[in-house]
């Protein structure tokens, strides 16, 4: 078995369904020390593909989810300062000795690159993050160091396994993108969206498994603001199977109240009305 084939296996057996590519691309990733950016609408898994593979490592995941605003101080580290002031005032510590490592909080950025073994380091979303903070990235990316004014540079204990994530939000930069390997994750086809299911809810009755996959990949047919995810699909299927429904055409009036967990906005309750969510249960159930 090629490598990248059973990383897939070993993938699958965390409950991860990964497509040969991103298979491929993960293997890659490791085989050339690379970080690797997985691209794709929200909710197709690029986020549970981090938490896989870290699995897989056996290996500690350090997420550093993005926001807009985000700075090197929250990615990166910043000084206990009401530590430092404790100090000063109980112990009359001299400046030098409040830089130190002793008063250092290390946030995602500084703690993946300071593990003894090599973890998997998720940036969440960085297309959320402004333009600015890229350039913090780069020479984490390109050399795994990080330089800190009072304590010098921080070269890594171990190379962490990098997974970035975006979903489009905004383009990303040129030197951003040249530093990482590439895969774009879309949403499931049908088979593959089902084998997810039956690896996530393996108890759930086989002909409700496949009633679900047809109507949340029929609902991101239509032109929703927010179109149903992997997550939210698994979120449907739990309700139904906790609610003890195995068949979609048993109980509309409850069915209808589950979609809860797959639109998410008014506007999409508004374009998928119940008659219409009525006829796409009428196909298949």
């Amino acid at each position: 078995m090629t490598p990248h084939l059973d990383l897939q296996s070993q993938l699958a057996l965390t409950g991860y369904v990964a497509d040969e590519s991103v298979a491929m691309a993960l293997h890659l990733s490791g085989a050339l020390g690379r970080p690797l950016l997985l691209e794709g609408p929200a909710g197709v898994g690029k986020t549970e593909i981090a938490k896989a593979l870290a699995q897989v490592m056996n290996a500690r995941l350090i997420r550093l989810q993005c926001y807009e605003g985000l700075d090197a101080s929250h990615a990166i580290y910043e000084w206990n300062y009401q530590r430092q002031l404790l100090a000063i005032r109980a112990e009359g510590a001299r400046e030098d000795a409040l830089f130190s490592e002793k008063y250092l909080l290390r946030r995602p950025l500084l703690e993946a690159i300071s593990q003894p073994e090599p973890p998997v380091l998720l940036i969440d979303e960085i297309d959320r993050a402004d333009e600015e903070f890229e350039a913090y990235l780069l020479e984490i990316l390109s050399d795994f160091q990080i330089t800190i004014p009072e304590l010098g540079t921080i070269k890594a204990q171990s190379r962490p396994r990098v997974i970035l994530t975006a979903n489009g939000t905004r383009d990303l930069s040129d030197a951003l993108r040249r530093r990482c390997l590439y895969s774009y994750v879309d949403y499931p086809d049908r088979a593959a969206e089902l084998a997810i299911l039956k690896a996530r809810h393996p108890g759930l009755e086989p002909k409700l498994a496949k009633q679900i996959v047809a109507v949340v990949q029929a609902l991101r047919a239509e032109d929703l603001e927010k179109k149903p995810g992997v997550a939210e699909m698994l979120d449907w299927a739990a309700a139904l199977a906790g609610l003890g429904i195995n068949d979609l055409g048993t109980d509309r009036a409850a069915v209808q109240a589950t979609l809860v967990c797959i639109l998410k906005t008014a506007a999409d309750r508004d374009a998928a009305p119940p008659e219409m969510v009525e006829r796409l249960i009428g196909k298949v159930a």
